[in-house]
């Protein structure tokens, strides 16, 4: 009975997400045939190309002594055009970040380190609001205003011509989004691994589809650029809300809900792919979880986030197209319970295997429509390997793409143990708990090469 009704749970859903997922799969294909995922060329010579306005780039950074240095370092070899401030934020109580960010900069103008007044960690979008705030004073001091402003991270490792790629989107759009391009780790092919193939698909079909189709676009944090107007006007919302800047200090997905209000707003976005000279991603690189607990609490944070807050301070505002994608956007929990069914299932027909070999002769009835269903179940698990492979071998080669097959049982348990780990931080926000920055530790960099190493293993060198 147990396992009747655990098939019938898991097939309903898998078989509703099958169909989710095949509609974005036809929108693709059909984009794919009109050539509008074409990813253009971005000659070399935009490297240096003047940008139509000074840009700011805001970096939060918290117990990042590994990587900041590197981060700063790479980004302003990889940009060497002047009109351009990296706003780096660093806490009076994390010496060791605030000192590789000074070493990194050394006499470049174009850093300005700023110390927040409060001890850390506060949160991503605390730090956020306080950089944006000593952007305000200094164009008040210097009595000039910033065109454009642009989200990174700490450990991100930036492309050469993502500047100008942003700059030049933003002329048509006030929201542009980058691709994020995750690094393969050698020493962690399966959890870091895992989060190439998940990309790869999302930033080269989901996101291209929910660009195509005109619906909010979220921010990823990192490769991310707003007009300068349309975060005044979010700030002076925000501000009006008791915020102390644009960004929600509430939420532990500020980027992401970022981007949706801004669309909410009116404001034009825009997901942009496209490839350098050497065909080479304009995309943000870096290396993310590599351990086991680490990717765990990053998905719980991101499932927390996006899944329940975002219900709770986004709603469902928008048309149907936004409404479908907030759906998809929301969904974590329950696969995390669908996915958990599905694996218990495995253990219960090992279980009853080992029964029916002692001579039990027990079976359940299976109802035709139900046996459908499993058979749709298979026919789309096969169907979404050979989506998921494809996507990966494209961006990081044929052995990844292999390799991103069984790769998937260990994103399915991260989403899992992430889902319920989620569900109960919630309930725990719920009775009163605060929003704590509980924030990913990072201890390497792609470009840590120092002499240039790590630029030109991917062919970004400046």
């Amino acid at each position: 009975m147990i396992e009747h009704e655990l098939l019938l749970f898991a097939a309903f859903w898998f078989v509703l997400g099958a169909i989710d997922e095949t509609v974005i799969d036809g929108i693709w294909l059909a984009l794919r045939l009109t050539g509008r995922t074409r990813e253009p060329r971005v000659p070399r010579a935009a490297r240096t190309r003047p940008l139509s306005g000074r840009a700011a780039v805001l970096v939060p950074a918290w117990n990042e002594a590994d990587v900041i240095g590197h981060m700063i370092a790479h980004t302003l070899r990889a940009w060497p055009r002047r009109e351009w401030t990296l706003y780096v934020g660093c806490y009076a109580n994390d010496p060791a970040t605030t000192a590789a960010a000074m070493a990194a900069a050394a006499d470049d103008p174009r850093v300005r380190i700023v110390i927040h007044a409060q001890s850390g960690p506060t949160t991503k979008a605390d730090c956020l609001n306080r950089l944006y705030a000593a952007l305000c004073a200094d164009e008040a001091r210097g009595r000039f205003r910033y065109a454009s402003i642009v989200l990174h991270d700490a450990e991100d490792m930036v492309h050469p011509c993502a500047l100008a790629t942003i700059d030049e989107a933003l002329r048509d759009v006030e929201f542009v989004q980058l691709p994020v391009r995750p690094e393969p780790q050698p020493a962690s092919p399966w959890v870091a691994g895992h989060y190439a193939d998940e990309f790869a698909e999302a930033h080269a079909k989901t996101l291209v589809v929910r660009d195509a189709l005109g619906a909010g676009l979220p921010a990823a944090g990192v490769g991310c650029g707003f007009s300068r107007e349309t975060m005044a006007l979010l700030a002076r919302k925000r501000i009006a809300q008791g915020e102390d800047g644009p960004f929600a200090t509430g939420s532990l997905t500020e980027d992401y809900e970022l981007g949706l209000q801004v669309s909410h707003d009116g404001a034009r976005a825009r997901f942009v792919r496209c490839r350098d000279e050497a065909g080479a991603l304009i995309a943000t690189r870096a290396f993310f979880p590599a351990r086991f607990d680490e990717s765990v609490r990053q998905k719980t944070r991101w499932i927390h986030g996006i899944a329940l807050q975002g219900w709770d301070r986004l709603g469902w505002r928008g048309g149907l197209i936004d409404l479908w994608m907030k759906l998809r956007d929301r969904r974590g929990p329950l696969m995390a319970l669908v996915l958990a069914t599905a694996y218990a299932l495995l253990v219960i027909e090992a279980l009853l295997a080992l029964f029916r070999l002692a001579g039990w002769q027990g079976h359940v009835a299976v109802s035709p429509v139900l046996a459908l269903m499993v058979t749709v179940c298979l026919v789309s698990l096969i169907w979404r390997m050979v989506w998921r492979a494809a996507f990966t071998a494209s961006e990081y080669g044929l052995a990844e793409g292999l390799r991103s097959v069984p790769r998937t049982i260990v994103a399915n348990t991260i989403a899992i143990i992430a889902g319920r780990r989620a569900l109960f931080a919630y309930v725990r926000t719920l009775r009163g708990a605060g929003v704590a920055w509980d924030k990913t530790r990072h201890r390497d960099h792609p470009a840590a090469g120092g002499s240039g190493e790590g630029l030109a293993r991917e062919g970004l060198a400046p």
